[in-house]
């Protein structure tokens, strides 16, 4: 069976509204389920195309703050 994660994820979200988009992020952020993840990890390479260079280094330091603020709690 051939089966395209990425293509089905965008297919699922292709119609969507910037409402639509924030809920889905939020409840699979909420859920914490592993399941969430592939889908997560589509939106942020989308997030990470339509970026500039500024864009992304500010999305480093934010991932970078969010590693050291979870590994030490």
């Amino acid at each position: 069976m051939d089966l395209n994660l990425r293509k089905a994820i965008l297919s699922n979200i292709a119609t969507n509204d910037q409402e639509q988009l924030e809920a889905t992020i939020v409840d699979a952020i909420q859920a914490g389920e592993e399941k969430m993840l592939p889908g997560l990890g589509v939106l942020f390479e989308l997030i990470w195309t339509q970026s500039d260079e500024q864009d992304r280094q500010d999305m480093i330091e934010a991932l970078e703050q969010g590693v050291k603020q979870s590994s030490s709690t």
